[in-house]
């Protein structure tokens, strides 16, 4: 059995996570656009862009957008949805961006695609794939959990059914230690059950800053939200991370 994210971001993380929607993605991608305050055209990557949602709303507003993801089948769907051929899609892992140094003006990394790995320096050296790919004069963008307002405010369980499918999911999530872990149940209709593990770091500000640090990125400022509200570190629901390249 092979790593968790390996297993769990499927075709059945279509249908559990359905809800996201693509005109969110849209209004969240126009609020941190500006905060980048990047010229249209330059190249931009997105470290985990799953089903494409953000790369391609990135890729609306005239950037030179690449989206790379480790789910293959996730990647189908994003390029189903790219109609226009508007993204380079890219199946690789996060560790080892397959990119050369300084080729990117920008990267983002968006909606808690972050912090999946068992190992302490797995997760280090994303942030330092990040600063490689970076040109000197490169911007960052991480969009994190807030992991005090996760432990205040976590569901313990809850269970919903698909219209679509039929199919029964039931969640049960937990804090262990420093992370945060979710059990997805699904029930098929005609009774056979899936089982998925999730589990994300509780990574605060000050972890980031220092690994930002040792990367070579310097943090400019924390957003709370996509909203653009100021980060407050019991009160926020995100922790969203704009900064760049150490000079």
């Amino acid at each position: 059995m092979g790593e968790w994210y390996e297993k769990s971001f499927g075709t059945d993380y279509m249908v559990v996570y359905k809800h996201r929607d693509w005109e969110n993605a849209y209004r969240e991608v126009s609020n941190m656009v500006g905060w980048l305050k990047l010229p249209a055209g330059v190249p931009l990557l997105d470290v985990g862009c799953g089903m494409g949602r953000h790369a391609l709303a990135l890729a609306g507003f005239g950037y030179q957008v690449t989206g790379i993801d480790l789910s293959g089948p996730l990647l189908e769907e994003a390029k189903r949805k790219d109609e226009s051929k508007q993204v380079r899609w890219v199946q690789g892992d996060m560790r080892q961006l397959p990119f050369a140094a300084g080729e990117f003006k920008a990267t983002v990394n968006l909606f808690t695609s972050f912090g999946y790995f068992e190992k302490e320096s797995d997760n280090k050296q994303v942030l330092k794939q990040l600063r490689r790919v970076l040109a000197e004069d490169g911007q960052f963008l991480i969009d994190y959990l807030n992991p005090a307002y996760v432990v205040q405010h976590l569901v313990p369980h809850s269970q919903r059914i698909d219209e679509e499918t039929g199919w029964t999911i039931d969640e049960t999530r937990m804090v262990d230690e420093n992370w945060v872990k979710k059990e997805i149940v699904i029930q098929l209709a005609a009774g056979e059950k899936r089982h998925y593990s999730e589990r994300v770091r509780l990574y605060d500000r000050t972890w980031f800053e220092q690994g930002l640090s040792e990367a070579g990125l310097e943090l400019d400022v924390i957003y709370g939200d996509y909203d653009g509200s100021a980060y407050d570190e019991l009160r926020s629901k995100r922790m969203i991370m704009t900064g760049r390249v150490r000079n």
